[in-house]
């Protein structure tokens, strides 16, 4: 389960990404509460999160290029320092007593502007840490990370909150980065798969949108994360709304259902590190539960009941999460990962900035039960019709029938269907 950590350039890489992602959610939770405060609208911490996305949607392709040909190391330096200097200077207007909800608007799209280059130099950069035999078991390492971070940061964050306030968990993210940007400076460059950058010249970006379209277990995957990502991901506008306006309970519920989502995420993810591969059946029947999961919630009658369901969630989404980004890594040519995995975080971040304040805006005018089972929905609709077209490309149709009494679904070959080796791709 943790075979990557023995690469001493993985093992600095990932502590310093243990306290940086803690960091992160911490200003991810004050941000959106301090949005909510100062202004009482959903729509407004939707617009918070679309303006975050804003730049990934805009700019992300070219992020991809620049990744392609830039050195992932140095380039993750700037990024990182460059998010660093925006989360202090929101907690120093905050603390100030200056702040305004433009100001939170603007670093946000700031931290969104360095994502473009940050997030597909960091995907990237894994695969040079550790090389293509340890590149699932790292990237499904990485989402734990990420996911052991949200059960710390929020928790963390309510307690500032409503004890000293937003300001200062704003400065603690600022602070968090010295991590990641000491364990970059202290790798061994010698140690490093290096990939040959790709020399700068017309049509790249032409040339990596044609590569993945070519490659329908490429452009299939990407396709449903962006369903997944634009309507079934926007969880700051959902869970804000439910800890103020269904259940009135304040910041400290709202720290409660995403710790407990991490909860499950972080299951999820170690699970995931355990599978020795990344099917796309399994990418299927997750996103599946995933949407079907949040239907459920959303009728959900009680505070606790609700918060409970955060945890499977949790664990649906973050099985959808990595088999997808680990999917797509290994099927790709290490010269087009920059571009290709700026495509998928693109299409799966990127789609925030149409939906999260369209979700805003059926919350608030709806409520947050129906903007929740929409988002199931449209998730569940999503996954079910992908899955479909890829059963179809392996060759495969559905089934039904009843096993012991009960009925069941299948995918059984088709006659005169493809090979066994072409059906191991779905």
């Amino acid at each position: 389960m943790f075979s990557s950590l023995k690469v001493r350039n993985y093992r600095l890489f990932f502590m310093g990404q243990v306290v940086s992602n803690t960091g992160t959610w911490m200003q991810r939770i004050a941000q959106d509460w301090l949005v909510l405060s100062l202004t009482g609208s959903s729509a407004a911490v939707g617009i918070t999160t679309a303006l975050q996305f804003l730049p990934m949607l805009l700019f992300g392709l070219y992020g991809g290029v620049l990744v392609d040909r830039l050195p992932r190391r140095p380039t993750l330096l700037v990024t990182q320092s460059a998010m660093a200097l925006t989360g202090l200077a929101l907690a120093f207007l905050t603390l100030s007593g200056h702040v305004q909800v433009w100001h939170v608007y603007l670093a946000a799209f700031a931290v969104g502007l360095a994502t473009v280059v940050d997030n597909p130099a960091r995907q990237s950069f894994v695969s040079e840490m550790v090389g293509p035999g340890q590149l699932q078991n790292a990237v499904s390492l990485n989402s734990a990370n990420f996911q052991s971070a949200r059960l710390v940061g929020p928790a963390v964050a309510g307690l500032l909150i409503t004890g000293v306030g937003t300001g200062w968990a704003f400065l603690l993210n600022g602070l968090s980065f010295v991590a990641p940007i000491g364990g970059l400076l202290l790798m061994r460059a010698r140690e490093l798969h290096v990939v040959e950058r790709t020399p700068r010249g017309k049509g790249q970006l032409r040339e990596g949108l044609r590569y993945v379209a070519g490659r329908p277990d490429l452009i299939w995957p990407i396709v449903l994360v962006g369903f997944i990502g634009t309507f079934g991901f926007n969880f700051p506008v959902w869970l804000s709304a439910y800890a103020d306006d269904t259940f009135h309970a304040g910041a400290g519920a709202y720290s409660l259902f995403n710790t407990l989502m991490a909860v499950g995420s972080l299951a999820g993810a170690l699970l995931a590190a355990r599978r020795g591969t990344a099917r796309l059946r399994v990418l299927i029947a997750a996103a599946v539960a995933f949407g079907a999961l949040e239907v459920v919630a959303a009728t959900a009658p009680s505070l606790w009941l609700f918060a409970l369901l955060m945890v499977p969630i949790g664990i649906a989404g973050l099985t959808v999460n990595v088999t997808a980004n680990t999917s797509v890594q290994m099927a790709t040519d290490p010269a087009m990962r920059g571009r290709v995995m700026a495509l998928f975080m693109m299409v799966f971040m990127g789609g925030s900035p149409l939906g999260a304040p369209l979700v805003g805006w059926v919350t608030d005018a709806y409520g947050p039960r129906v903007g929740f089972a929409l988002g199931g929905l449209v998730s569940m609709a999503a996954a079910t019709a992908i899955g479909l077209v890829l059963a179809r490309l392996g060759g495969l149709r559905v089934s039904l029938g009843w096993h012991r009494g009960a009925p069941r679904v299948r995918f059984v070959p088709r006659a005169g269907a493809r090979t066994e080796e072409q059906l191991a791709t779905v």
